[in-house]
């Protein structure tokens, strides 16, 4: 799940995505993915999360200068390996699906 994101240094484009993924009932952050995608796409996807921009984060995370979005997007990513604290390790960005089309959110054990 896309729960927030970080600015770029670049005006109007996207940094890095912040994700979750199911624990239990809740959602537990599981890291970031700052990679996979195109400048214009960087662009795109920092417009329509703007628009989702919420003040209460859905997972507990405090980072300096991050945005936070209500959990309605789910993001495809490709990783490497989860480390012994379950955050991803090289997340690369595939894409982004509503979530309500039944999209699989990951879920920790």
């Amino acid at each position: 799940m896309v729960v927030g994101f970080e600015p770029s240094t670049v005006p109007g484009h996207l940094g890095r995505l912040l994700l979750a993924a199911r624990k239990g009932h809740d959602l537990v952050y599981v890291g970031g993915c700052g990679t996979g995608w195109s400048h214009e796409l960087s662009r795109e996807l920092r417009k329509l999360l703007e628009g989702m921009v919420t003040k209460t984060p859905a997972v507990a995370l405090r980072r300096k200068g991050a945005v936070f979005v209500d959990p309605v997007l789910v993001a495809e990513v490709e990783y490497r390996a989860w480390t012994d604290d379950w955050k991803l390790r090289h997340a690369s960005f595939k894409g982004i699906r509503p979530r309500e089309d039944e999209a699989t959110v990951f879920e920790l054990p």
